[in-house]
């Protein structure tokens, strides 16, 4: 009954809490009075309470709804541009309140002047890259599925630093053509194409404390995750996310070292707030999923947040494919959400007749519902588009057992058998292919992880 009465009342406070709430709007412009797409603003309470983020439109505007009454810090900030903020404002019930930022170009040194600063840790970094060894005893957390999760993410989070402008250097470029920040990033590019991540971490260290913009602090960050630094990787992102808190993909970063460092709660949080930055944004989405194929359980407030790519992006085959996921993990729901899963995988397949682990889930929903033909008729489809499709051939195998075809499942077992060969074969290769760093913390006698063989 109050339940009930809760549902009824709501709109009306409600509707009430936004005739009381005020509005803040404007625009965001460089020192020319140039409008700055993209950037983000966010407008933090003096109480504590959870702040809001806004990006710019193609014309510097952002804007604010719903803003309760109280006192305010108006921050914005843009890449090659210092933060600025304004505030403390007190904001009244009711009120409009229109505000222009205007941001002066290069980076904030902490002191209020504008131009390259070096970058200051708590005193410089607590970590030294000693050198590389063959990643041939792993180890990590959890099961092998989880392992390949971790390299995947880490891989995902480095392709958002090579996403950026072509960044080229000749290898025979002088080094004395001028020290910068930027030639020291290009360098570091070109090392991490041609195999030599040593030198691509040091190249990208010397760009990010000669010049800490987002972009630097990434590049190294995400060189550190990518050859298994987790520690060094959380440390680059933790800072980079207090100079940068509009930056999604500095958060997707540290979100990911968390993770790939055995902090999954921590991760989880992180991977949520991601999400909730810019939600217009599908890449945290997109890592959410990916990571929620490799979980057992739903943790709180992933279905919440797929759901919502699913309605900012329609027309994503993956957004429809990881709801449905979603759905299907929520304990004892699963019979209740059935019809919904459905349509959910469907629309992803009609989306992209290529999605072989739609297909796949489609099975293994058919044959959860004892839906034989149904089921055989997805699985053989996720084998036709997916390389290496282990799984579906050993589903399919135990759909053939129930149907008392013997033969049929015993083929399938011995085709199973080779392809997950395969695939452990080709994920060894690829594992391979990155080598891993050895790094030593400071305040610690022995480098870690510990090398497999002497470092090159």
């Amino acid at each position: 009954m109050l339940l009930a009465i809760a549902a009824i009342c709501r709109p009306a406070l409600g509707g009430q809490d936004r005739q009381e709430s005020a509005t803040i709007h404007g625009t965001v412009c460089d020192a020319q009075n140039r409008p700055l797409a993209n950037a983000t603003v966010l407008l933090e309470p003096q109480n504590q309470a959870q702040k809001l983020v806004s990006r710019t439109d193609s014309e510097g505007h952002y804007r604010f709804d719903v803003v309760p009454a109280g006192t305010y810090t108006l921050r914005a900030n843009a890449l090659s541009f210092r933060e600025e903020k304004e505030g403390p404002i007190v904001i009244q019930a009711k009120e409009n309140r229109s505000i222009v930022l205007h941001l002066s170009a290069g980076v904030d040194n902490g002191e209020g002047k504008n131009g390259p600063a070096s970058l200051e840790f708590s005193d410089e970094p607590k970590f030294t890259v000693a050198g590389v060894t063959d990643p041939t005893n792993l180890g990590g957390h959890g099961s092998d599925v989880v392992l390949r999760t971790k390299e995947a993410l880490a891989k995902d989070t480095a392709s958002l630093n090579h996403a950026e402008p072509d960044r080229t250097v000749a290898a025979n470029e002088p080094h004395d053509s001028g020290d910068t920040a930027d030639l020291h990033a290009r360098r570091a590019d070109l090392a991490e194409r041609e195999g030599r991540p040593l030198e691509a971490v040091e190249e990208y260290r010397r760009a990010a404390e000669m010049e800490p913009t987002e972009s630097h602090l990434f590049a190294w960050g995400a060189e550190l995750l990518l050859h298994r630094a987790f520690e060094p990787a959380i440390e680059v992102f933790t800072k980079g996310r207090g100079l940068y808190p509009g930056s999604v993909r500095l958060l997707l970063g540290l979100s990911v070292a968390t993770y790939s460092r055995g902090q999954n709660d921590q991760a989880n949080r992180l991977f949520l707030e991601a999400c909730d930055l810019d939600p217009r944004d599908p890449t945290p989405y997109l890592f959410l999923g990916r990571l929620e194929e490799s979980e057992k359980v739903e943790p709180p407030g992933w279905t919440e947040r797929l759901k919502r790519f699913v309605s900012l992006d329609p027309e994503n085959a993956l957004a429809h494919y990881y709801y449905a996921v979603s759905l299907a993990k929520q304990s004892g729901q699963q019979q209740a959400n059935r019809a919904a899963i459905e349509a959910e995988l469907k629309k992803a397949i009609e989306l992209d007749p290529h999605l072989g682990s739609a297909y796949l889930q489609l099975g293994i929903l058919y044959s959860g519902q004892k839906q034989f033909p149904q089921a055989i008729s997805a699985f053989r489809k996720a084998i036709e588009v997916t390389p290496l499709p282990d799984e579906a051939h050993y589903r399919l195998a135990q759909v053939y057992r129930q149907t008392g075809e013997a033969e049929k499942a015993r083929k399938e077992i011995e085709i199973f058998n080779k392809v997950s060969q395969q695939k452990a074969e080709a994920a060894e290769r690829e594992r391979r292919e990155i080598q891993q760093f050895v790094y030593t913390l400071k305040d610690q006698n022995a480098p870690s992880p510990a090398p497999a063989s002497q470092p090159h």
